[in-house]
């Protein structure tokens, strides 16, 4: 091992790397964020996708649990997606088990019997979303202050995915809570503004302002802070980029089934009802190929991705959903049909490929009209200057206040009028709030009983419970909503969801989602679905997503 910072690893740790993961050494970022990150630092390590930004992460903060002896739960990994914890657990686990420690996943499809499990024995790591994060701080079954007052590192896998939306606001707030009360002492009362602060760690693929995301890593925190960035001004990294003109979705199909024949192929499109044309299309040409899409249910998305992962000479047609760092194996080429939107996802989706010692990155632009030529023309040349877009946070989250108030009254049963403030109040995006305006927000909620006050004691009033309290809350927790879909079933097989609108229009006649819709997935090329009016709720569900 020639990583000059890999001898500061606890020994144990030094000891598995080597004989049990067998590594011959660490790439050279990863060798380089072990000294900010054993020092308690704030850190921000960029790399590209699959780059091994997880193992940067955690094997200086496996070395600071096994050499400072963390005991309970002491390390969170929170991820934008429930699919990709589902990917990173048995890793994680396996890393954590090799010194003795364990890891556990807690998300929305978590078995209770697990969950319970986790509560009476916690994990020295959990995997979990902020949305569940947040579902823990405020659930009557979950003891908070003791599940985390040994709480040191929280690492943020994809930040990205969270900071140029109002979700990374509501991330910032609920470690501001959690971060609080890992910094209460022992007798209960809480930590002044020295107290230990929870190191913040985030990993992200390129972004423009790498500085300023850090900046908004660490929120309110004090403490010292190291951005890990790749080297900039030099020439780019080698990669095999072309654009070619195909003129249509069938065209592009008929490219893909002729090139790179006995070669994994991964082909991005830019809506879900194209990813399904797409693999229809190849599927008819001979092609081995497979979709997966968010629409899908989980089953369908997994057993697609697990059949790729796992076989040569085949084709998975994707939308963004495989876009973040979702593992489904070494890739030969990546394919993308018209363009991407930003630079920053062109290199997420290229960086899938070149993993392989002796491989370059590579994306085959495959593009539809004469609009999608010169996005992709224009993009490649934005990569090719370097320039990647700056993350931007949205400006004045006054909903997310709102919603973080009613929070924090119910974690704690019933808060001060003005010390919930002790909870949040120092988070960046409710700082750059006026307080008058605060104020204003506040009794509002108070005038439409939303809240109540007594005593200067606020609590859930009357139409908050009516609004909000249906199933335990929990539709205070899910604050990001999309459209009602409907549950497309075959039997008792769930194959995906579909919008309302497939279902709208007054001609009366038989239904049928097109193109062939979510059977082709399942290996029903020819497979139709009928929807007959004033029939559906025998072949679909309607749910909210």
């Amino acid at each position: 091992m020639t990583a000059r910072n890999f001898d500061s690893l606890h020994p144990a740790l030094q000891h598995h790397v080597v004989n049990s993961l067998g590594w011959r050494d660490l790439r050279p970022f990863q060798d380089a964020a072990i000294t900010p990150i054993l020092a308690g630092k704030h850190a921000l390590i960029l790399a590209p996708t699959a780059g091994g930004k997880t193992e940067a992460a955690t094997l200086p903060v496996l070395s600071r649990m096994l050499a400072e002896d963390w005991r309970g739960l002491s390390v969170l990994y929170l991820c934008p997606l429930k699919a990709l914890l589902n990917n990173l657990h048995e890793r994680l686990a396996r890393y954590s088990a090799l010194v003795g420690r364990r890891a556990g996943l807690w998300h929305g499809d978590v078995a209770d019997a697990d969950r319970r499990a986790i509560l009476a024995d916690p994990p020295d790591l959990l995997l979990t979303t902020p949305e569940s994060l947040e579902v823990m701080l405020v659930s009557g079954r979950v003891d908070e202050r003791r599940l985390f007052a040994g709480l040191r590192v929280v690492i943020i896998d994809e930040i990205h995915a969270f900071a140029g939306d109002d979700r990374g606001w509501h991330l910032l707030a609920v470690l501001e809570r959690i971060g609080r009360l890992a910094a209460v002492e022992s007798d209960g009362v809480a930590a002044g503004p020295a107290a230990r602060e929870v190191q913040r760690i985030g990993l992200s693929a390129t972004v423009g302002n790498p500085a300023d995301l850090l900046d908004w890593l660490a929120g309110s925190c004090a403490g010292p802070r190291e951005a890990l960035v790749p080297p900039t001004g030099g020439p780019v990294p080698p990669a095999d980029v072309q654009i070619d003109h195909v003129g249509s979705i069938a065209n592009a199909a008929t490219v893909i089934s002729r090139l790179h024949r006995g070669e994994k192929r991964l082909v991005f499109v830019e809506s879900r009802s194209r990813s399904e044309q797409v693999c229809h299309d190849l599927r008819g040409l001979g092609v081995t190929a497979f979709v997966t899409h968010s629409s899908l249910s989980r089953d369908e998305r997994r057993q697609a991705e697990e059949a790729f992962a796992t076989r040569d000479d085949c084709v998975i047609v994707a939308t963004s959903v495989l876009e973040l760092g979702i593992d489904v194996g070494d890739l030969d080429r990546v394919i993308q049909i018209d363009s991407p939107g930003t630079v920053a996802s062109f290199l997420q989706r290229m960086g899938r490929t070149g993993r392989r010692s002796g491989t370059l990155r590579n994306c085959l632009f495959l593009t539809t009209s004469d609009q999608a030529l010169v996005r992709a023309a224009a993009l490649v040349d934005l990569w090719k200057t370097g320039y990647v877009e700056p993350i931007v946070p949205p400006p004045l989250p006054w909903h997310l206040l709102a919603q973080q108030l009613l929070a924090i009254t119910l974690q704690e049963r019933g808060t001060g009028r003005q010390t919930w403030r002790e909870w949040v109040g120092r988070m960046p995006g409710f700082a750059a709030l006026d307080d008058d305006e605060i104020e204003r927000v506040v009794a509002h909620m108070l005038d439409t009983d939303i809240l109540f006050e007594d005593g200067g004691i606020l609590g859930i009033g009357t139409a908050g419970e009516r609004e909000f309290g249906r199933r335990h809350f929990l539709e205070l927790m899910s604050v990001f909503t999309s459209p009602p879909l409907f549950q497309v079933l075959h039997g008792r097989e769930d194959l995906g969801q579909v919008d309302a609108l497939s279902f709208t229009g007054g001609e009366v006649r038989p239904r049928v989602l097109w193109p062939r819709g979510v059977a082709v997935a399942r290996g029903r090329p020819d497979a139709r679905l009928p929807i007959l009016p004033g029939d559906a709720g025998r072949a679909c569900r309607r749910r909210e997503s």
